[in-house]
């Protein structure tokens, strides 16, 4: 998902969001120390994709806007 797309979203939905990513990393994370992540480069676009929703989540509160 780009940004765009997460600034479009209110930030209840951008909360959910990043719940699911937050449970999604550390089933990865998971994975990864019992040997299971074939794909390791899931991890860091995980971990990106908490800061851009993170981000974003910011500007919204900062700016007061609730698009």
């Amino acid at each position: 998902m780009n940004a765009g797309e997460l600034r479009d979203m209110q930030p209840d939905e951008l909360e959910r969001k990043l719940l699911d990513l937050k449970e999604e990393f550390f089933n990865l994370r998971f994975q990864q120390e019992i040997g299971q992540l074939e794909n390791t480069t899931k991890l860091g676009s995980a971990k990106k994709e908490i800061a851009r929703v993170k981000t974003i989540l910011k500007e919204k509160k900062l700016t007061g806007t609730a698009v």
